[in-house]
């Protein structure tokens, strides 16, 4: 199984909403990808809660099946579109992929 994790600190003011407006149009366009490709297991979008420490605004934590159901949600075309959102409302982006090894 492999982890996908990106996380994102967004611009104060994008495509004519606030942070805040864009953070929660990310999370449900995130989360409107859970089932666009087989062997998505799981998937799921947070914002930053007011009043904790975050570095970053908006969270992504997906598990797939395999490398190449990752790489088909890569390519998705509901995927591309949502990328580029992202471009435009996005100041910073981390991200991480690994293997979970399974018991």
């Amino acid at each position: 199984m492999i982890r996908h994790i990106v996380m994102w600190k967004l611009k104060e003011s994008a495509e004519g909403a606030t942070r805040a407006q864009n953070a929660q149009t990310l999370k449900e366009r995130l989360e409107a990808c859970r089932d666009i490709v087989p062997g998505i297991l799981h998937l799921e979008a947070g914002i930053a809660a007011p009043g904790l420490d975050s570095t970053y605004d908006v969270v992504l934590v997906s598990d797939f099946a395999d490398k190449a159901a990752l790489d088909a949600y890569q390519v998705h075309p509901f995927h591309e579109e949502l990328k580029k959102f992202v471009g435009a409302v996005r100041e910073s982006r981390e991200a991480v992929d690994y293997v979970v090894e399974q018991a």
